[in-house]
């Protein structure tokens, strides 16, 4: 053996025995195991997280015509799609969603709620769902009755002819009608109040399912706790309620000159002009008969561009104000809020638009503009939940609640009416990627007037993070269960993605990525591998080990202190300190050394470290005894165990 070999064997045995030890319930070779993605890369997805070249989706365009009937709570409707299916596969059958028929008592979703009910419980035993007049196909202009069968939640048309791949279009007419439930799994439903009921409409007419590379048609049914997939396309919809009536949608209105009073249409320009609110309707003419045009009805026209959805509210009893949205490229947008008088003198409500042009200003700045023509608030019984230009808050909210909800609900115009994910499989998709962004519109919102101001100890939640529940964040929703589902899809996703922005990647590195994944999915379907590589490939690092750890699995977080022994004895000469990780999520490591002197000191460790074990051993050139070690002094990981993170010798 030659003396070069005899240095490296001495050198490998002291390397095992001091820094590359195991931990009892670390594997570094599951840590950073190398087959984490599954075979990828093609010409659809590409292999750095980015539709490929011959990405495709399919597209449909809508149009509805659709009468609000107030006295028995009834909405009834035609409406005519236009499905393209530009995949590469003809198509001979198509699947639409029908989600009304949640409401019916023989539903799945009744079938599936437990005994004791929930948020997203059909109440009042209420039996509604779709009526259905005619389905039919239009061929050269002319109409005949479709082969279709539904099945709970969803309808299948059978086409007699294959729909061409590549951009062969069909076209449906269905005319439709459907009971209003007053509780509508707080997703839709109306509000009761002194001056008339507020309505608030959501998944009303016939929607096509997905159909893409990844599933085939996205047919899952809906049973109320996941949300939804759908297709972008344009959307042109007509409501015709009584005059009384003020309706407000995704969208633009095409007709307010019809719609509005001569002196409304003076405030509505003048809205458009002010950052300041603006009132529309006041609380003092909601009972003033001249505050709506003198006609029995009336027809409310909108049109939604490169939407996935389209929703509407309307009431007699909404007071209604406004103001300027103004967005990074010079293009204007309008904030407004519809609620009643009973909230109206309220500071929140009275604060409403201002809450909202904030969100959508800050939105637009950090990730990508608005892309609709207004961003419409509407105080109702729906606590909370999201379309495309319009959200429902609940009606009771206050204050910091109300700016709480308005930021997270407008929030989701960009997860996932822009960057349009499958929030049926994936609500971290939607819901933990908006809680992140929701955190940072606090800080800037009015110098932080809603931001917690505690300071952040992320070990406080560790427990309830990781001991709570056993389910991982890829949990399909509907399989996950109602009191796990706030960790799940909301809290550990957004924390995850803190703690890449501030300890992994930093906040410049992770700003910038987090931007080209939004420009690079928006209006299509990312899936969770493509959200994965494409903050990879942007930010050059491989984030394999925290993506298994953190949102596949359900590891912990341990760093420890386990000794600090001097060199020679001589604590002028400096100090080997061994750390540890004790559980199976490796993160990056800082230790801030104190001295008998008061000298402090930090050492920035990277993940690789844990690459080779669960322990590691640095040096660090201490003149003086050291009175203290800590690792993570500042507290950015949820440690399950904070009593191993300090050494002391006082």
């Amino acid at each position: 053996m030659t003396i070069a070999k005899k240095c490296f064997l001495s050198f490998a045995l002291m390397s095992g025995a001091n820094s590359f030890a195991q931990t009892a319930n670390y594997d570094q070779h599951e840590a950073f195991a190398p087959l984490f993605y599954p075979a990828y890369g093609d010409k659809v997805r590409a292999a750095d997280g980015t539709p490929g070249p011959e990405y495709w989706q399919n597209r449909a365009d809508y149009n509805i015509e659709a009468t609000l009937d107030d006295s028995i709570q009834n909405v009834k409707g035609v409406v005519t799609i236009t499905y393209t299916n530009n995949s590469p596969q003809a198509l001979s059958f198509v699947w639409l969603q029908l989600d009304q028929n949640i409401y019916s008592l023989q539903s799945r979703g009744v079938a599936a709620t437990a005994i004791s009910g929930g948020r997203w419980a059909n109440r009042n035993a209420f039996d509604g769902g779709y009526a259905l007049q005619s389905v039919s196909l239009i061929t050269n202009g002319k109409l005949q009755s479709a082969n279709y069968s539904v099945t709970d939640s969803r309808m299948q048309i059978k086409l007699a002819d294959a729909l061409k791949a590549g951009g062969g279009t069909v076209q449906f007419k269905i005319a439709f009608s459907f009971a209003i439930p007053e509780y509508g799994t707080d997703r839709m439903g109306r509000l009761k109040t002194k001056n008339g009921w507020i309505d608030e409409i959501a998944q009303w007419y016939p929607r096509m399912c997905v159909y893409d590379n990844v599933n085939g048609w996205n047919t899952l049914p809906y049973l109320g706790q996941g949300e939804f997939y759908l297709e972008y396309g344009n959307i042109d919809y007509s409501i015709t309620a009584p005059a009384s009536q003020i309706i407000v949608g995704s969208g633009e209105l095409l007709n307010p000159k019809d719609v509005l009073t001569a002196e409304q249409l003076k405030r509505w320009e003048a809205a458009k002009n002010s950052d300041a609110t603006v009132i529309l309707r006041s609380a003092a003419e909601v009972t003033d008969s001249t505050s709506r045009p003198a006609k029995k009805q009336l027809t409310w026209k909108f049109r939604c561009i490169n939407t996935r959805d389209v929703a509407w509210a309307s009431s007699a009893a909404f007071v209604w104000d406004a103001a300027r949205i103004n967005l990074p490229s010079g293009k204007k947008s309008m904030a407004m809020s519809v609620y009643p008088v009973e909230v109206a003198a309220d500071s929140a409500w009275a604060r409403s638009t201002e809450y909202v042009k904030a969100a959508i200003e800050f939105y637009s700045n950090y990730l990508y503009e608005f892309s609709y023509p207004a961003a419409t608030n509407v105080a109702g019984i729906v606590g909370g939940m999201e379309y495309p230009g319009i959200v429902f808050c609940g009606s009771r909210a206050k204050k910091g609640g109300l700016w709480g909800v308005t930021s997270h609900e407008f929030g989701h115009n960009w997860f996932p009416m822009i960057v349009g994910s499958n929030e049926r499989k994936f609500p971290w998709m939607d819901e933990g990627f908006n809680t992140f962004i929701n955190s940072l519109a606090d800080t800037a919102f009015n110098k932080g007037e809603y931001q917690d101001k505690k300071p952040v100890d992320r070990w406080s939640s560790a427990k309830r993070l990781f001991n709570d529940s056993s389910e991982s964040i890829l949990t399909v929703p509907d399989v996950t269960q109602p009191r796990n589902l706030g960790n799940v899809a909301y809290s550990k996703p957004a924390l995850g993605l803190t703690l890449l922005r501030e300890n992994v990647l930093g906040k410049a590195r992770f700003d910038s990525a987090f931007s080209y994944y939004v420009h690079t999915w928006a209006f299509k379907h990312p899936t969770p591998y493509d959200f994965f590589h494409c903050m990879e490939n942007y930010a050059g690092e491989t984030l394999d080990w925290f993506w298994r750890g953190w949102f596949m699995n359900q590891w912990k977080i341990d760093q420890s202190v386990e000794d600090v022994a001097y060199i020679s004895g001589d604590p002028a000469k400096g100090a080997i300190i061994t750390i540890a990780n004790k559980e199976q999520l490796p993160m990056p490591v800082t230790v801030e050394i104190t001295e008998a002197g008061g000298n402090t000191s930090r050492k920035m460790l990277p993940v690789e470290i844990w690459q080779h074990g669960g322990t590691w051993k640095f040096r660090t050139n201490s003149t003086s005894k050291i009175t203290r070690v800590v690792i993570d002094p500042d507290k950015n990981y949820p440690d399950v165990n904070r009593n191993n993170n300090i050494w002391s010798d006082y």
